[in-house]
């Protein structure tokens, strides 16, 4: 029979003291070495390439002393040449984890199903959770609070904008999305985003008006306008998102200070001007840092029993 292991699928498999609790201890885990995660294996299963993603999670696991293997569409054939339930079963036998990196958020879902391992969602079609634990940990770090602040995300309404919606609710900071109709947060996102906005005294607002969603905010954030699997209507969806290029002057509409952010990579010329990465606001590459460090926590609680084992050394 198998044994009962915990996911992270989305972000609200975290509850708000989840999320405060891996904030906490990945700031505890910069600069780190430890040897907690000795003997254990995590398998990156990547149909889909990525720097960030790929690298924090490799050195993560090298930092805790355990390894890292990283395995490519090519060489597991995820919904080609296996399924994912066959691929599931077994690479349990093999791993003490897996984080998936996948188109169809599906796949992600039937690989925790039939699993006896911990499956990280490392992005899909509908969430990319560590993504938005590295941004929550960024926000807490610049401005010493979440709740009562405003996340302004200009952009297509993706998977990072769903996951940072729904942590950034969850912790008591409103979000709003400004992008075209039609490129809005999913009804089921914004659904559970009001539910939890409610409960914690935020608020969740789609517009269609970039300087509304921008105005008075604490952070603007944006993210590109095609992504992988969405070659064939890029030239639509650059023509629907060319009036939402983040610039100074949309930055300007924040509040004094506010911090720009991007999951990166970025398209200059396209979601924002050449300039913003290094514009004194921009907090992108401390933003990138932390999916190391927030993913080194998050590899202690699924593989390890938590971040008291690692100890600064």
């Amino acid at each position: 029979m198998s044994r009962k292991v915990s996911h992270l699928l989305s972000i609200s498999d975290l509850t708000p003291q989840d999320i405060w609790r891996l904030i906490r201890s990945a700031g505890t885990l910069k600069g780190v070495r430890s040897s907690v995660l000795s003997g254990r294996t995590l398998g990156l299963l990547f149909q889909k390439p990525s720097m960030r993603t790929r690298v924090s999670f490799d050195v993560a696991m090298y930092q805790l002393g355990g390894r890292a293997i990283y395995l490519s569409q090519a060489e597991v054939g995820l919904g080609t040449r296996e399924s994912a339930q066959v691929i599931a079963k077994v690479l349990s036998r093999y791993l003490d984890g897996i984080v998936a990196r996948v188109y169809a958020h599906k796949d992600v879902e039937t690989l925790a199903r039939y699993a006896d391992v911990p499956i990280i969602n490392g992005l899909s079609d509908v969430e990319h959770p560590c993504q938005a634990l590295a941004d929550l940990m960024t926000i807490y770090e610049k401005k010493g609070a979440l709740k009562g602040l405003t996340i302004a995300f200009v952009g297509d309404g993706n998977n990072c904008a769903a996951s940072l919606a729904l942590g950034a609710t969850m912790l008591g900071a409103s979000f709003r999305l400004g992008a075209p109709k039609g490129y809005w947060l999913s009804d089921d996102v914004m659904r559970r985003a009001r539910e939890y906005a409610e409960s914690a005294g935020a608020h969740i607002q789609c517009t269609d008006d970039a300087d509304v969603a921008a105005r008075d905010a604490d952070v603007v954030y944006t993210d590109v306008w095609v992504s992988m699997g969405q070659e064939d209507s890029a030239e639509g969806r650059r023509a629907a998102f060319a009036p939402y290029r983040v610039t100074d002057k949309v930055l300007a509409r924040a509040r004094p200070g506010a911090l720009f952010m991007h999951p990166l990579p970025a398209h200059m010329g396209e979601e924002i001007t050449a300039d913003l990465l290094d514009h004194p606001q921009s907090v992108v590459y401390d933003q990138a840092e932390n999916r190391l460090h927030v993913q080194k926590a998050l590899l202690l609680e699924r593989l390890g029993t938590g971040a008291s084992e690692a100890g600064p050394s």
